[in-house]
């Protein structure tokens, strides 16, 4: 049989050429079913799940088409428009884009809030060929005359399903009316429900409809787990899990939990990151830039990452919160088990929990292995398999406190708190403790790792390489 490659459904040799240079050769399904009528000029609705590899499916044609137009970029007048839900979606769809933009000389420019814009001000005045967007700091920029979408020849709506979710609807509909009717326009989307619908009936012509998946199909190489766990055993659990070899992926339900929990590893000596709303855009961009590099080893995020967010070798998902509805632990889980890898996805659970969670996996389609655990059950090693490492949380770099000066700032009374004792200790090494009920022992955690970790205490990160501290608590809250 034979393999069908990207030059066969019609990519230029130069973007296969760029494809190949990055070991990517054969189409994923959705790239397959799309291309030939993408590159053809159609109007293009497909679906697949996430992870499945829609970034290339619909950047392919753009290039191709911008490359082959003959028209110029000119001042404020972008050619292309790439709509994405969340900040960390745009960069990561322009960091794709970038060396197949190169390839054919176009040029690209990230739109979002969070940062100045006077940067984006000024590449829109010069000219840019793709512009790669949030719809709020989009509608901002066009209110200002900064950009027009008059120009744009090709749309692209990524994650629609997530811009609906987000309630950004009206502002995508606001921004696709302003570009030229007789332009392509492609969606695509993990689902294609009523919301999507709207888009599709008001702004694309006649478009061909593409489903890799069906909505419930599950990933073969995804498996599934649901850990029943004691309130008080939660973060004794998280941590073992987190502490195993490789990436990992912790999600949460609130910021501050966000925040909280990366905190709670650092202070057990797993260096680990958080990404959440609260912070700077410099401040989530340094976490990701930590969590590729693998100086952290532990990503702590809400639903924002939940999208778009890929980072390669991620083998475990951890729900540390179960998600509130079954889409949500859908995309969360979609951080694992990419493009045909094995991974792996743990929900802990409370006994206040039980029903939900088995409402939650129901509606997502999936049967975990329910196993009731504590931190030294032999589940968690066949989950997370290796031995667990401890190297020492990311410390905050802070100016060198006089010598002598280890005492509370403000008194003991005062509030103020012990900031000798906030910083990460080096790891004291993963010797074994023997286990009392005669299974082989569990690597020895540094000291306060438990206790300390589960008070919570220590200074907040504001996110990326800026770091936690590792203090020991003064009171003790579950985690």
């Amino acid at each position: 049989m034979t393999t069908t490659s990207f030059g066969t459904l019609g990519v230029p040799a130069d973007l296969c050429a760029v494809l190949a240079q990055r070991d990517i050769t054969i189409p994923t399904p959705i790239q397959a079913a799309t291309l030939p009528d993408s590159l053809a000029g159609r109007d293009v609705l497909g679906r697949g799940r996430t992870g499945s590899g829609k970034t290339y499916a619909f950047l392919l044609p753009l290039v191709a088409r911008l490359a082959s137009a003959g028209t110029r970029r000119t001042p404020k007048r972008p050619r292309a428009l790439i709509l994405a839900p969340t900040r960390e979606l745009a960069l990561q769809i322009d960091e794709a884009l970038a060396p197949l933009a190169a390839s054919a000389g176009l040029t690209s420019r990230t739109v979002f809030g969070g940062v100045n814009q006077k940067q984006q001000v000024a590449a829109l005045a010069r000219g840019v060929d793709v512009v790669v967007a949030c719809p709020g700091r989009l509608e901002d920029l066009i209110a200002q005359g900064a950009v027009s979408m008059a120009g744009v020849e090709v749309t692209i709506l990524d994650e629609a399903d997530h811009m609906a979710d987000l309630g950004f609807l009206p502002s995508v509909r606001r921004l696709l009316s302003q570009t030229p009717k007789q332009g392509q326009r492609m969606l695509f989307s993990a689902t294609l429900d009523k919301a999507v619908g709207v888009l599709v009936d008001q702004f694309m012509h006649d478009p061909v409809v593409h489903e890799a998946d069906s909505p419930e199909a599950v990933v073969s190489t995804m498996h599934h787990h649901v850990l029943h766990v004691a309130d008080d055993r939660h973060l004794d659990v998280l941590i073992d899990l987190a502490a195993a070899p490789g990436r990992s992926v912790v999600f949460t339900r609130t910021k501050h939990r966000a925040k909280k929990i990366a905190r709670q590893l650092n202070a057990a000596g797993i260096p680990a990151v958080e990404l959440q709303g609260n912070m700077s855009q410099n401040a989530r961009e340094r976490s990701m830039a930590a969590f590729h590099a693998g100086t952290a080893q532990t990503l702590v995020a809400t639903d924002v990452a939940a999208r778009g967010i890929h980072v390669d070798d991620v083998g475990l998902v951890i729900h540390a919160d179960p998600p509130v509805e079954h889409k949500a632990y859908t995309h969360r889980s979609g951080r694992t088990a990419r493009a045909g890898a094995e991974g792996t996805v743990v929900t802990l659970m409370l006994d206040a929990q039980r029903n939900d969670v088995r409402d939650l996996t129901r509606k997502a389609g999936v049967k975990p292995t329910v196993t009731r655990v504590d931190e030294r059950h032999p589940v968690l090693r066949e989950i997370a398999p290796g031995e667990r490492s401890f190297p020492g949380g990311i410390v905050k770099e802070e100016p060198q406190q006089p010598q002598g000066g280890g005492g509370r700032r403000r008194g003991a009374g005062g509030g103020g708190r012990d900031r000798s004792a906030e910083r990460a200790q080096p790891s004291r090494g993963n010797a074994a403790r023997p286990a009392a009920d005669g299974r082989p022992g569990r690597p020895q955690r540094p000291a306060g790792a438990r206790s300390g970790a589960r008070a919570g205490a220590g200074q907040a990160s504001s996110g990326g390489a800026a770091a936690f501290s590792a203090a020991t608590g003064r009171g003790r809250r579950r985690g």
